[in-house]
């Protein structure tokens, strides 16, 4: 079989690296990740290459030894974020530290250039940056120059190109479902620009993903840790197809953090798979109580969860005599990427597939893991092309960790000065009537591909109206420093102080959390949203507010493609009414809460 036309994706540690070259898959085109230190010469058969954001500072010469010969290749290149800088920097222009500017932007073009055909003279485009190009080299030009929401601060030189050389710099994300038209710029390049051929199709993955099973797997077993979501079970029937099912074993674990009735739920739909002959369900509900006991980090405490999950399997692994068994993981890319999963992306979080001891067993070749290049919405689409039912398809995500990441812990924090920070909140919300108050708590988050641990915010006040409320939530992390998440009050309270209470996982409070979650996901069921919302966490954080409660409950409805950005969804004044009505009907809740980030710079999970 000839070759497909190939778009080389260099990899300096960005979060979206994968999404770039998954949506260059999705138009038809293969496309592989490089590493920017590989030599020169190994680049010379890509149709185009794009260069992706990272974690370094161009502007203090981070990332400075990658191979930069590229860009002398005569090979269409194009660049995002750092790329875009690293573009600009080699041929002669100046990139500075400045302003950050996160999340949505408005793009105005002001010079016609094929990157931007078919597009209008404003583009709504998503940032995540504080370094900047302000000076250009000889034969570039300013193609266009973006503003904040509000349109009170500019960035100039947000998109920049020598059209000789078909090098193009883009300071914004492409890439992201937030940048409306990002797809179409991702297009204007690879087909139109590179001139790739469109012949690479998702159907082909069954049989190419089957031999690479086959090869790694010998004649050895595979045990599946199978959680019975999209990714485990899209995983246990591409394992079906690759082995049968005499060499494939599913383990389910109710690690005790799972949903109400979820393991009796999976049981029966793996079973309904034609997977029940090779389906055991074990309750190791103690292992990880004990585990978890005392722990309040949230890295220790998935780090707990990972490791208990793979002592579980070995104890178990070895009771049913399998032998030099493989574990099998439905492992997709956000869980590698979050985790630091290339040797320049920054930790956001450890996942529990990805702590320590699975890395040794993957280095050991005792893991397998066929998913693991892909997002979400590409295992949905190999799910279906393997046949698995729409219901199991379109499924809410739901993390490995379960409840023990939705049930926060929160060590106080002695960094919080609500003085200082209250008066920057109010000065940020002049002319709204809404209030902010500080929590006295942290939340994992992203800025500028970078792990943030920084406190929420809980607005109070009249609600101003969903656009203005998440375009708030959107300037004050920008605005304010030491925030990363916005809170909006909907339990008809006026909060003004928030206590932490010592808060660890208990089997108290993951009952109460079960049914707070059951309720939620009830009420998005009887106001026909379940497949509007992606997903929607329901959070208790322990706080005691104005001397009520020891929880305050965030529901967190998001929407999303691929986890690596998330909008916050609008789920409606009457369903938030239902949901807050009855959350505040137990003696536990103080206060419930709708989480209005994005991601960035908040992640989609609190912990």
């Amino acid at each position: 079989m000839e070759p497909h036309d190939s778009i080389a994706v260099l990899d300096f540690g960005g979060q979206y690296v994968h999404l770039i070259a998954t949506k260059i898959r999705a138009m038809g085109v293969f496309s592989e990740i490089r590493d920017p230190d590989d030599p020169v010469e190994s680049f010379r058969h890509y149709k185009g290459i794009i260069l992706s954001g990272s974690p370094a500072l161009s502007a203090h010469d981070g990332e400075s030894g990658w191979s930069r010969g590229v860009l002398d290749l005569g090979i269409p290149v194009l660049g995002f974020c750092f790329g875009h800088q690293e573009i600009a920097k080699y041929s002669g222009g100046t990139v500075e530290h400045t302003d950050r500017e996160y999340g949505a932007a408005t793009l105005t073009i002001l010079n016609d250039s094929p990157i931007f055909s078919g597009l209008s003279k404003e583009e709504t485009v998503w940032m995540s940056h504080g370094d900047s190009v302000m000076e250009l080299p000889d034969g570039f030009v300013e193609l266009g120059y973006s503003a904040d929401a509000h349109g009170k601060q500019s960035h100039r030189n947000s998109a920049i190109a020598h059209e000789g050389k078909k090098q193009y710099g883009l300071q914004f994300h492409p890439e992201v479902d937030d940048t409306v038209n990002g797809h179409r710029m991702l297009r204007n390049f690879v087909i139109d620009i590179c001139g790739a051929k469109a012949d690479w199709k998702i159907e082909n993955q069954i049989e190419e993903r089957s031999a690479a099973i086959r090869e790694q797997v010998g004649d050895k077993s595979v045990l599946l840790l199978a959680s019975g979501g999209v990714d485990s079970s899209v995983c246990a029937l591409l394992f079906k197809h690759a082995l049968g099912t005499d060499r494939l074993h599913l383990l389910h674990i109710d690690n005790g953090l799972m949903r109400k009735d979820e393991s009796a739920s999976v049981e029966a739909n793996l079973t309904r798979m034609g997977l029940g002959p090779s389906l055991r369900v074990v309750d190791a509900t103690d292992d990880f109580l004990g585990a978890l006991e005392g722990l309040v980090d949230p890295e220790q405490k998935r780090k707990a969860i990972g490791d208990t999950f793979i002592e579980v399997f070995e104890r178990h692994a070895a009771e049913l005599d399998l032998g030099a068994v493989l574990l099998g993981q439905g492992t997709i890319y956000p869980d590698t990427i979050e985790t630091g999963g290339s040797k320049r992306a920054d930790t956001i979080k450890t996942h529990h597939n990805r702590v320590p001891l699975v890395e040794q067993m993957i280095q050991e070749g005792r893991v397998v893991e066929p998913l693991a290049d892909l997002y979400k919405v590409e295992v949905r689409e190999l799910g279906h092309a393997l046949g698995l039912d729409a219901a199991s398809i379109d499924r809410h995500p739901f993390p490995g960790p379960g409840l023990g990441i939705r049930l926060a812990c929160a060590p106080p924090t002695d960094d919080l000065d609500p003085t200082t920070m209250r008066a920057e909140l109010e000065a940020a919300l002049e002319g709204t009537q809404l209030r902010a108050l500080p929590l006295p708590v942290k939340s994992v988050g992203v800025k500028a591909d970078l792990r943030s641990y920084e406190h929420p915010v809980l607005l109070v006040g009249p609600d101003p109206g969903w656009d203005t409320l998440t375009a708030i939530a959107t300037a004050l992390p920008k605005r304010v420093h030491g925030i990363n998440r916005c809170l909006y009050e909907i339990g008809g309270s006026t909060p003004q102080q928030a206590r932490h209470i010592p808060g660890t996982i208990t089997r108290a409070r993951l009952g109460l959390l079960r049914e707070l979650d059951a309720f939620v996901m009830d009420a998005l069921e009887r106001h026909g949203l379940m497949k509007t919302v992606w997903q929607c966490p329901t959070v208790l954080v322990p706080l005691e507010v104005d001397g009520h409660g020891t929880e305050l409950v965030v529901v967190r409805p998001i929407l999303s493609e691929r986890a690596m950005t998330a909008r916050p969804a609008d789920i409606g004044p009457e369903c938030r009414a239902e949901i807050a009505e009855k959350l505040m009907s137990y003696d536990a809740v103080g206060a419930v809460a709708i989480d209005v980030t994005s991601k960035p710079p908040a992640t989609i999970e609190w912990e």
